[in-house]
Parts: C-alpha cells; structure tokens; sequence
C-alpha cells in the first residue's frame, strides 16, 4: 500500500481542533503529583491551578518516608512505619510482606551478615515457602547469593567468582526500586487511590496509536510524531514543533 502523508500544518490543525477541557488536564498532572509522591510540588500546583488533591497530602509525606526506607535498604524501618499507617496492609498481602522479607535477606547479604541472613531466612522465609510452594524459586535466587563472594557495595570481591546476571540484579538499584514500587502500590490501593498515575498509561496508549497510524503499522501514514527522547516535541524528519516552552516559567496549571 502506498504510503499517504499528512501535513504538519493540518495535522496541527486536527489537533487544535479537538476539545480538550483544562480540567481535566489539571486533574492528569495532579493525578500524577499525588501517585509519584511530590508533595510539595503537588501543594504548590493545587494554589497555581485552584484544584484541590483528592487526598491529604500528609498521607503522600508517609508513603514517601516509607519508600525512600527501601530505597537505602532500611526494610525494618519502612516495615514498621507501614504498620503504623494500616497493619492491615500487609496483613492483606502476603505475597508484598514475602517480598519485603526477601529484600531484607538480600540487605543482610549485602552487609556481609552470613549468619545473621541463615537464620533470618530460616525463620521468616523458610516457613512462607513452605506455605506457598511458589515462592521457592524466587527465595533460592535469592540465597544462591551466599554462594558468591560479594562486597558491600554489591559487587564482586575482588578475584571472586562473578553471580550470574539473574542473581547479581538482585543487588542492584532496581532490585530496591521494584520492591519500593511494590509496597507504594499497596498503600495507594489501601487508599482508595489509583496504583498508577494516569498520565504516562496515556502516553503509552499514544505512542501504541502512532504505530498503528504510522509507516510500520496497518495506517500506513507519514505524519508528525510526539518525541519523547528530549522536551517534549511533535517532529518530523526535517522540522519540529517544540511544546517545551508550556514548562518554562514555572507554571504548570494549563
């Protein structure tokens, strides 16, 4: 099928066309404020937009002590500062509070407390894989760590045998992120709240839209497209539409 091209300017002219309410866009960006934890900047976008949170901003303070916890390894901390927000939580989800387990063996490890992690998955990890058969593989991914030599800083002691990637990545960054991520969703969800914020499942959704559109697509059309790489801009192979400028200043409110 022969490719059909579509204009910047009446690509624009489309879009301009459709109405877009400023609430609702408000509401997008407050939504995601809320969900990712900027308190601060979600207090400072309510006085700028005149759109009141759907929450009380103190509960965003909590959830971000509790999740900047598991991102420095302090899983205790976070573990009781849940439970005083809402026993309940983990009460609710025993395969979160296995999870958070697991992230403080792997914390233990980390530090180098051998024995201390033994005993500590003996007591509180053994029992729950036993219980729930399912979890086995992912509590022995996680002592195969103790077969390896591995420095406090998560690497490889130096003329030691290197874990394989799918162990070793349970040192890593992200290994504390997901666990972080994990436990954010619950607190949201035993809020009442959203698990997720709305505005990146729409971006999502319309990068998806412009690969049916486009030239790999069924579509089959050449024509602008978002690019999400740099600031935001609508671009084509010789010129671009920057949207950027909406961000600077430091208003945010549409």
């Amino acid at each position: 099928m022969a490719k059909k091209q579509l204009r910047k300017s009446e690509w624009e002219r489309q879009l301009n066309a459709i109405p877009v309410s400023k609430e609702d866009l408000n509401r997008l960006i407050m939504d995601y404020l809320v969900i990712e934890g900027y308190k601060d900047a979600a207090e400072s976008f309510s006085v700028e937009s005149g759109l009141s949170p759907l929450v009380d901003l103190e509960s965003i303070e909590n959830r971000m002590v509790i999740r900047g916890a598991i991102h420095r390894g302090d899983v205790e901390e976070a573990i009781g500062r849940v439970n005083e927000l809402d026993p309940e939580i983990l009460d609710n989800n025993p395969l979160l509070f296995f999870h958070l387990q697991q992230q403080r063996l792997i914390e233990l490890i980390r530090a180098g407390s051998i024995n201390e992690a033994l005993e500590f998955a003996s007591e509180n990890l053994a029992p729950r894989g036993e219980e729930h058969p399912d979890l086995l593989p992912e509590l022995e991914r996680t002592m195969a760590l103790l077969a390896f030599d591995i420095t406090k800083a998560g690497a490889p002691a130096a003329g030691s045998l290197a874990a394989p990637p799918h162990i070793a990545e349970l040192l890593a960054p992200s290994q504390r992120l997901k666990t972080a991520a994990e436990l954010n969703a619950a607190i949201l969800a035993s809020q009442s709240q959203g698990r997720d914020p709305k505005l990146p499942q729409l971006i999502k959704m319309l990068k998806y839209g412009e690969e049916l559109l486009g030239m790999e697509g069924p579509g089959k059309w050449e024509f602008p497209k978002l690019d999400l790489e740099g600031p935001l801009t609508v671009s084509t192979a010789t010129s671009s539409y920057d949207t950027s400028t909406a961000r600077r200043g430091g208003a945010m409110a549409v």
